[in-house]
């Protein structure tokens, strides 16, 4: 079985560091705002990994977070 998030209560977000620049996939809670942290994001290639693993399409923009 894949992983999965729920689209209804979740949103697939990038939680930036603004001073070291680090990127890190995960998910949002559209009720608590809640951050789960699912993957180290450090090349285009990990970013594509992720949108695969959870079925993200590349045509839907990932919001960054600070």
């Amino acid at each position: 079985m894949s992983p999965s998030y729920d689209p209804a209560a979740q949103k697939p977000v990038l939680r930036c560091s603004i001073c070291t620049g680090e990127q890190v996939a995960g998910f949002q809670d559209l009720h608590t705002g809640h951050f789960t942290e699912v993957q180290l994001i450090r090349s285009p290639q990990e970013l594509q990994a992720f949108r695969s693993r959870y079925g993200i399409p590349a045509d839907c923009p990932i919001e960054k977070i600070y």
